[in-house]
């Protein structure tokens, strides 16, 4: 009788443990979507080489986190926001992705926001820097590791605002290009210096004589430093700024980083001024070393702007499954991931509790002009600390 109530008991036992060992062996399912085709599509492959970079770092090696495989499922949103949108649903009701990785472009990763919402599972957005991301569009279940326009603007403002400058700046007519400039006048504010004019062109733009004319004409009759702040992703309208010589009237340019193909441009114009999310020789931690010389054995060629990135948004996924010991519930990861910090190429992230938004520092640069380099180099200036940015909360939550 005795051994027929311990059979029971372990027979039991075994019953009520069967689910929890199926949830363990089950793959977690990562949607990764990206704009591969258009103008966007060397952000993306930049993206996945990080993505899976950071995978296997973060996970040294395995691609299991917490006794789970990881399965990553990736998908072309084609740098449209209505295919952005269907991919992002399909991923989270098809394909029963867990969580989500995404968003290249502001538009596409905007259309993405109230699918995450309503199917109640995270979407990491990541590289898309728009405000309103984390700002009035945003949702709880939205996190951002990417840096977001008022970063990039507060930083650069930083890196080039002093008493005596005056500032016009030429920007794309979209979320990305009206968000940055907003948040670059709101930081020219502590600096001392001063806009006067705001130019927008469309994306996709590439005759920029009448814009540049409206800029020169702005600043003409103003004195002190003149400087012209672009905020420019995609296409490249720094050509077009060089034929257009602003030097003949004592302009200077400035501008953000960019990946180093774009970087070449900034050959040009020597001296330029501006701050940057990520260059690879500035950070010095263990997590860039190991990007660095992985990156250069395998693809000869040094880590990238938006490789840095995806090995951001990977090591973030990782660190927040093994908080919840690989449970991939919704709000057991929410409450993993809020205030959460994580090592990075750059450092050390925070993902703040109010917005979701990483909190990251920021590295202000004057370009350095190397015959042997085929791009320009942006030589470390300052780094711009956590601290040393007020990034506004700005959603209603």
């Amino acid at each position: 009788m005795l051994f027929y109530r311990i059979s029971v008991a372990v027979l039991l036992a075994m019953v009520l443990a069967a689910p929890l060992a199926l949830a363990q062996e089950k793959p977690v399912k990562i949607a990764f979507i990206q704009d591969k085709t258009g103008a966007l599509e060397a952000y993306a492959a930049q993206e996945s080489r990080g993505f899976m970079l950071g995978l296997e770092y973060a996970t040294k090696g395995t691609m299991t986190v917490a006794g789970r495989k990881i399965e990553v499922i990736e998908k072309d949103s084609q740098l449209k926001p209505d295919v952005g949108r269907n991919l992002l649903s399909e991923a989270y009701n098809d394909d029963d992705a867990d969580l989500a990785v995404g968003g290249s472009s502001s538009a596409v990763a905007l259309a993405m926001l109230p699918v995450a919402q309503e199917a109640k599972k995270i979407l990491i957005v990541e590289p898309a820097v728009a405000d309103s991301i984390t700002g009035d569009k945003w949702n709880r279940y939205i996190f951002r590791t990417g840096r977001n326009s008022s970063q990039d603007a507060i930083s650069n403002a930083l890196a080039v605002g002093r008493p005596g400058t005056v500032i016009a700046t030429l920007g794309q007519d979209y979320a990305f290009g009206r968000d940055g400039v907003g948040a670059f006048k709101a930081a020219l504010a502590g600096t001392g210096a001063k806009l006067v004019h705001e130019e927008y062109a469309p994306p996709a733009t590439t005759d920029f004589t009448a814009p540049l004319q409206r800029i020169f004409d702005a600043l003409a009759n103003e004195k002190g430093r003149k400087v012209l702040w672009v905020i420019w992703a995609g296409s490249n309208p720094f050509p077009a700024i060089k034929a257009a010589d602003p030097g003949r009237l004592g302009i200077e340019l400035a501008t953000g980083g960019n990946i180093l193909p774009a970087l070449a441009a900034y050959k040009d114009f020597p001296g330029l001024e501006g701050a940057t999310y990520y260059y690879y020789e500035i950070p010095k931690n263990p997590v860039n070393d190991w990007l660095l010389a992985e990156h250069q054995k395998r693809f000869n060629t040094p880590p990238d702007f938006f490789t840095c990135g995806g090995m951001s948004a990977a090591i973030a996924v990782v660190e927040a499954l093994t908080k919840t010991k690989g449970s991939t519930d919704t709000e057991k990861l929410i409450a993993a991931m809020e205030g959460m910090s994580f090592d990075t190429p750059k450092g050390k992230m925070i993902f703040r509790k109010e917005d979701h938004q990483a909190l990251q520092e920021m590295y202000a640069f004057k370009i350095k002009v190397d015959p042997a380099v085929a791009w320009a180099i942006p030589e470390l200036t300052r780094i711009i600390g956590i601290d040393d940015m007020k990034v506004p909360i700005q959603n209603k939550r």
